[in-house]
C-alpha cells in the first residue's frame, strides 16, 4: 500500500488538532486590557502547542515523502501518534488557565505534569513511527543516505531527553517547563531528514 491515504488522514488529524487549540482562547470579561494581560499564560500555552503540533506535522510530512510502502503495523503506530496529537488541546487549555490564575498552586503543578506527559506521548509516538520506517525492510526509500539517517536518529533521541527533562521540571517550575517545550519544538524545526544519496532515475 502506498502512503497517500495514510498521509491524507494524518494531515486531517493534525489540522483538526491545531484548529482546536484556538477554540480554547476566549475574550476576557470586564476590562479588556487587564484581562488580556492576565491571560498571557493561555496565549503562551497556545503558541507552544501550536509549534509542537505544526512542526511535528512538517517532520511527519517530510518523513512520509520517503516511505515507499505502508503496512498495517505502520498504520497502527501512526494512529497511536495521532491519538496523542489530537489530545493536546485539552491539557493546553488546562495549563493556560491554571498558570493565569495560580502560577504555583497544586492544580497548576498537576496540569503542567499532565501537559508534559502528553508531550512525551506525542514524542514517543513520532519516534516509534520513525524507528519502524527506518528498521523495517522495504518501508523506507533505500536510496537515503545512511550517515544522515544515523545523525537523524541521534537528534531525535536528544529531543526526546529534552521532553523528559521538561516533564520532570513541570511540577516544580511549570512556566519554565512550558518554555522548554516551546524551545524543543524550535529544535525540531531545524531537523533536516535524510535525502536520497542516489538521485532518482
Amino acid at each position: 500500500m502506498n502512503s497517500g491515504r495514510t498521509e491524507g488522514f494524518s494531515d486531517g488529524v493534525f489540522a483538526v488538532a491545531i484548529t482546536l487549540l484556538v477554540l480554547n482562547l476566549h475574550a476576557p470579561e470586564g476590562d479588556l486590557k487587564a484581562g488580556l494581560q492576565h491571560m498571557w499564560p493561555a496565549y503562551l500555552a497556545y503558541v507552544v502547542s501550536f509549534l509542537n503540533i505544526g512542526i511535528m506535522w512538517l517532520n511527519h510530512h517530510a518523513m512520509f515523502r520517503h516511505v515507499v510502502r505502508v503496512d498495517r503495523k505502520l498504520q497502527l503506530l501512526n494512529l497511536v501518534l495521532l491519538m496523542a496529537v489530537v489530545v493536546v488541546p485539552f491539557p493546553t487549555d488546562l495549563v493556560g488557565q491554571q498558570l493565569a490564575h495560580n502560577l504555583h498552586g497544586g492544580d497548576t503543578k498537576t496540569v503542567a505534569l499532565v501537559y508534559g506527559l502528553v508531550m512525551i506521548a506525542m514524542a514517543l509516538g513520532f519516534t516509534s513511527v520513525w524507528w519502524y520506517v527506518v528498521l523495517r525492510p522495504g518501508v523506507l526509500d533505500e536510496r537515503l543516505d545512511k550517515a544522515q539517517l544515523r545523525q537523524a536518529n541521534l537528534r531525535f533521541q536528544v529531543g526526546g531527553v529534552g521532553y523528559l527533562i521538561g516533564t520532570a521540571l513541570a511540577p516544580w517550575q511549570p512556566l519554565a517547563a512550558l518554555i522548554l517545550f516551546g524551545l524543543l519544538s524550535l529544535y525540531y524545526a531545524f531537523e533536516h531528514l535524510p535525502q536520497p544519496a542516489v538521485p532518482a532515475e
